[in-house]
C-alpha cells in the first residue's frame, strides 16, 4: 500500500498518512529512507497496525510534483487573462 509524508513534527517526528487503512503513523524521521523529504510517497508494509517497511517510491512522487506543478502553471495563467473577473 502507499503512504504519504504529510510533515515533519518537532524537527524528529515523521507523520506518514496511509489512505487505505485511513491512518497516520508517526516515527522517528531516522526511520524513514534516504532520500525522503515532506510529500514523499512510499510503498509501506504494516504488520499489527504498525509501519514495518517503507521504500520510497520516486515514480509516484516525480508523479505527484509533476500534477501540482501542472496545476500551479494552469492558476497563473489564468490569473493572467485579459478579461475582467467579476
Amino acid at each position: 500500500m502507499k503512504g504519504y509524508l504529510d510533515r515533519i513534527e518537532e524537527n524528529q517526528y515523521a507523520v506518514i498518512l496511509v489512505e487505505a487503512v485511513n491512518k497516520e503513523f508517526i516515527i522517528h524521521k531516522e526511520k524513514l529512507p534516504a532520500g525522503s523529504s515532506v510529500h514523499s510517497w512510499f510503498d509501506v508494509t504494516l504488520e499489527d497496525g504498525h509501519i514495518t517497511g517503507l521504500t520510497l517510491n520516486e515514480e509516484a512522487t516525480a508523479s505527484s510534483e509533476q500534477k501540482v506543478d501542472n496545476l500551479t502553471q494552469k492558476l497563473r495563467n489564468k490569473s493572467r487573462s485579459k478579461f475582467k473577473k467579476n
